[in-house]
């Protein structure tokens, strides 16, 4: 089975490729426009239902080519299956789809794009990592117009390697104060992030607060910059926890957080920083990566898991002394809480219960009662 990524290719038009770009992506987005008025009188997602409706009117009035009227269709569609209830816009800019017959490539760095202009062929740039996945490009691709440059996201498909089947696990917590602890003991702090992301709230609220033209400039300017920096610290941290366990042999036990915001409740000062956090784009890091190189990784419920003791087993909300330390009240065990979770973590991977596949029966109960 193949797995699927999404590699950025960035586009170095000419002034002219540039224009015909642009006024084909807002004639596209135009179009539907145009479509979406149509649903949302019809009420209606139906493909079938909008192409009889709109197809020659929007071929005819917007000058589409049948495919990218088809595409227009489609994307419109896509977006009244979420929702019906509401009037889709789409702004002269937003990225659209394009598939085989839009797009093909030509060489390893060029591509060709069918425009307003016909097709035009144009050079693309990409990085290192992205360089060695071009030769298992496959399928659908956004054209995206950001910060004035022209990108394909482009999706791969690259085979998985086979899962290495483990009994043993490194168990990772993760935090604010640090943002991953292993069952290893080996701490990645998150002093440093926590402090350029501090730096970069309050740069923005002071920005905010000023409202001229200057600094609403510069709030544009800097808009993206906080998420290309986590974007380079969650996949740095990913890719050293899964060297880590790929060359041990183990898998790897995370947490799971979904629905965590819900369930927790924290101080003002610290919602935003709660809520901002990237758990989620970590996680999704690890197990991409982790699928990659054949690591298995297993979801354990994080409940009470700083709060257990991983020697003998005692569970109370008194063992958690502060927010860092861990001390047991029953046989005096100490260390820090976040490797004490990291730990139980493990273990709760470890003792997972074994269920047969044919009957559904439980043939092995978990020794640490997580939840």
């Amino acid at each position: 089975m193949d797995m699927k990524l999404t590699i950025s290719l960035k586009l170095l038009p000419t002034p002219s490729q540039a224009d015909a770009l642009r006024r084909t992506m807002a004639q596209f987005n135009a179009a539907c426009n145009a479509v979406s008025g149509t649903a949302f009188a019809l009420k209606t997602s139906s493909r079938t239902r909008l192409h009889h409706a709109c197809y020659y009117r929007i071929r005819a009035e917007f000058g589409l080519a049948s495919q990218r009227a088809v595409r227009a269709m489609g994307v419109v569609c896509a977006a009244y299956r979420r929702d019906k209830k509401t009037l889709h816009s789409f702004r002269p800019d937003s990225a659209r789809v394009r598939d085989n017959r839009l797009l093909s490539y030509k060489r390893l760095d060029r591509v060709s794009i069918l425009t307003m202009d016909g097709r035009q062929v144009m050079a693309f740039v990409c990085g290192d990592y992205n360089t060695a996945r071009k030769s298992s490009i496959k399928g659908e691709a956004d054209l995206v117009f950001r910060d004035g440059k022209w990108f394909l996201l482009q999706t791969v498909h690259l085979p998985d390697p086979p899962i290495t089947d483990t009994d043993d696990f490194i168990g990772v917590d993760l935090g604010l104060t640090h943002i991953a602890v292993d069952s290893d003991g080996i701490i990645h702090s998150g002093k440093g992030v926590k402090s350029v992301r501090a730096r970069h709230q309050h740069l923005r609220t002071r920005l905010q607060s000023l409202g001229t033209k200057s600094a609403k400039g510069l709030l544009k300017k800097r808009r993206r910059k906080e998420t290309r920096f986590m974007r380079d610290v969650n996949p740095c941290l990913s890719k050293t926890l899964v060297a880590t366990a790929q060359r041990t042999g183990r898998g790897m036990a995370l947490e799971d957080l979904k629905g965590i915001g819900d369930r927790i409740r924290v101080r003002q000062p610290q919602r935003r920083l709660q809520h901002s956090w990237a758990f989620y784009q970590l996680r999704s890091f690890i197990e991409y990566k982790a699928r990659l190189s054949g690591v298995m990784v297993v979801a354990v419920d994080p409940r009470n898991t700083s709060r257990t003791c991983p020697v003998c087993g005692h569970c109370e909300k008194a063992n958690r002394r502060s927010q860092a330390q861990f001390l047991c009240v029953s046989c005096g065990h100490a260390g820090l809480a976040d490797s004490i979770a990291a730990q139980n973590i493990r273990r709760a991977a470890i003792n997972r219960p074994i269920v047969d596949n044919a009957f559904g029966v439980e043939l092995q109960t978990p020794l640490l009662a997580t939840g």
